[in-house]
């Protein structure tokens, strides 16, 4: 199995993530209630990375790391961005729609750029970009 269809999320409050993932950050759905059972929402596509746990809390603050009894999960969900500029739009518009910013927009050791932030039931988001990202034509990543 080498191609991820979907990522599964549980959510605390649907109303609250609803708000977040589509209203705030635009994610497309045809969904239109504000508290279904279930909802999905578009994506061109998903790619699957494994990471040390140690390492990717590390990423996210190398000063004071996420750990199990703060609520991290150990899992990222990743924006892969086409541009520096894009990150801080990205960023700027989760921050906008009530994300906690954990990490600013900052050069990475590897030669990305990249920030992280948190959605409102704590699950993590890398927003990175980099010189040797390569895009399909349907935006996905080509690694």
């Amino acid at each position: 199995m080498n191609r991820i269809n979907m990522i599964c999320i549980g959510v605390r409050n649907m109303e609250k993530s609803i708000r977040f993932y589509r209203d705030g950050l635009g994610f497309k759905t045809d969904e239109k209630g504000n508290n279904p059972e279930v909802i999905f929402f578009n994506s061109s596509g998903t790619k699957l990375e494994l990471y040390p746990l140690n390492l990717l809390a590390e990423d996210v603050d190398k000063n004071d790391p996420p750990t199990i009894s703060d609520g991290f999960a150990g899992i990222t969900l990743a924006y892969n961005a086409k541009t520096k500029e894009e990150v801080h739009q990205v960023i700027e518009l989760a921050r906008d729609a009530g994300a906690k910013i954990h990490k600013e927009p900052q050069d990475v050791f590897w030669g990305g750029y990249h920030g992280y932030f948190s959605d409102p039931d704590g699950y993590f988001w890398e927003v990175a970009w980099g010189p040797n990202f390569v895009f399909d034509d349907n935006d996905m990543i080509q690694l």
